[in-house]
């Protein structure tokens, strides 16, 4: 009962990282394009909330439940599938952490363009670059964890 449980909450956050990631990306990516101040600065406000109630738990919550599972099924941490994902899943993060960071900055830039009844600023379509550029590699690596958790090839 306390794998399934566990495997349970793991495939849970798993779901939620993969799922607020991509559907805040979705959103922000949507409100930019439409290039309307207001509704990108409350976009932005929402998606920086979203970021730390659901992506950061669950990124907290992924490798601890990964790696407990692992220990009750005395998987060796070097077999090749599971080495893969733990180095994805480092490349994921290691895009996340910037990508908070970028939209705090894009979140704060159309607020400011709000207040001064201006359109989005070169700066924030600088961030918003970057932080497109960064979801790429993001999503690859997360399509690939759930190839490998899937089929665990060898």
């Amino acid at each position: 009962m306390e794998y399934l449980a566990l495997k349970l909450l793991h495939i849970l956050s798993s779901t939620l990282l993969f799922g607020t990631g991509v559907g805040t990306a979705f959103y922000l990516l949507c409100v930019v394009r439409s290039g309307d101040t207001r509704i990108v600065a409350t976009v932005a406000r929402h998606v920086v909330t979203a970021d730390w109630l659901f992506t950061a738990t669950t990124a907290i919550a992924q490798p601890l439940t990964g790696w407990y599972l692992v220990r009750l099924l005395r998987i060796p941490l070097d077999t090749p599938w599971l080495a893969w994902s733990i180095a994805l899943y480092a490349v994921a993060i290691a895009c996340w952490v910037p990508v908070v960071r970028l939209q705090i900055l894009m979140r704060d830039s159309a607020a400011a363009s709000l207040r001064a009844g201006q359109g989005l600023s070169a700066e924030f379509r600088r961030y918003f670059r970057a932080w497109f550029i960064l979801g790429f590699p993001a999503l690859g690596a997360f399509l690939a964890i759930f190839y490998l958790m899937v089929f665990k090839p060898s």
